[in-house]
């Protein structure tokens, strides 16, 4: 195979995937790793795609199978309304909330907005806007910086550097697709690599996804079901999969749809605050009971 056809293979893929790593092109085209980087180098100096470690990925930072923020924003808005209320739930006044990017995510960042003297961390830009027009004194918005994605999440070293020196309580995390074998996953490679930094900076991280998130795999892990300390979905994720994320992540949360509309009433600002490993008001892994509801008051079987 001559180097521009190979060249146009690995485009073919870094297109359908949003990237392509070097070790699985090796294999596709059966050629030496020192081909793959060469042929990646060429492409790069084209500007035909971003060079990333062990791989490479669109110019435009995600995947061409996934459809920006505004388009999202349409879908699953019922379920994604009630996942934030019960996710939001979970937040105390006084705590600190990583959110990253993701339309679920947004839909918890204003709920959020709900608590008092809160501080938000933040790679994502619609969340940082929707917080900024609050104007609350008691609101701080740490937005990361980094490159901007279609999706409008910030990506790459800046936001990753950033990442590494805040700590935070909790993370709300939007995925792609969330798997029993591959876990939390993306399509984009710059991305995961952002998220895992969040994941990183969180004492407790919570992850929000819809049901039609299940069984969906992107082309990079985040991380695994074991890492996550509540999982948030709607009350359309089938029997299996429950049973098998109930046995994998320390808490799952089954969301059902908000009386009237409304939105449950936050703790008051006496409040106890959660410590790791128990305290007051918390369960043994440190995780406010809240947890087993579904945002209606219902336990969560």
């Amino acid at each position: 195979m001559l180097a521009r056809q190979r060249q146009e293979r690995i485009l073919d893929q870094v297109r359908l995937s949003g990237g392509a790593r070097v070790s699985d092109l090796v294999e596709l085209l059966d050629v030496s790793d020192m081909t793959i980087r060469r042929d990646i180098a060429a492409l790069a100096e084209r500007g035909l795609v971003t060079r990333v470690h062990g791989g490479a990925v669109a110019v435009t930072g995600s995947s061409a199978e996934e459809p920006g923020f505004a388009a999202k924003s349409g879908w699953q808005t019922t379920e994604k309304a009630s996942i934030a209320l019960a996710a939001a739930a979970l937040v105390s006044p006084g705590e600190s909330v990583a959110v990253s990017g993701g339309t679920t995510s947004h839909a918890v960042a204003l709920e959020l907005r709900r608590v008092p003297d809160l501080t938000v961390v933040t790679n994502s830009v619609p969340v940082a806007e929707a917080l900024h027009l609050t104007e609350r004194d008691d609101l701080t918005v740490i937005l990361t910086g980094g490159v901007r994605t279609p999706s409008d999440a910030l990506v790459g070293p800046v936001a990753v550097t950033a990442l590494s020196t805040l700590h935070v309580d909790w993370l709300m995390l939007g995925v792609h697709g969330i798997d029993e074998h591959a876990g939390l996953t993306t399509p984009n490679l710059v991305e995961a690599e952002t998220n895992r930094a969040l994941i990183s900076s969180a004492r407790r991280v919570v992850v929000v996804a819809d049901s039609s998130k299940w069984g969906v795999v992107g082309l990079s892990s985040i991380a695994r079901l074991d890492d996550v300390d509540v999982l948030v979905t709607d009350g359309g994720l089938d029997a299996e999969a429950q049973r098998v994320l109930r046995s994998r992540v320390g808490r799952l949360v089954v969301a059902g749809p908000v009386p009237g509309g409304s939105s449950p009433p936050h703790p008051p600002s006496g409040s106890p605050q959660r410590a790791p490993g128990g305290g007051p008001g918390t369960t043994p892994d440190g995780v406010d009971g809240a947890a087993d509801t579904d945002g209606t008051g219902q336990v969560a079987q």
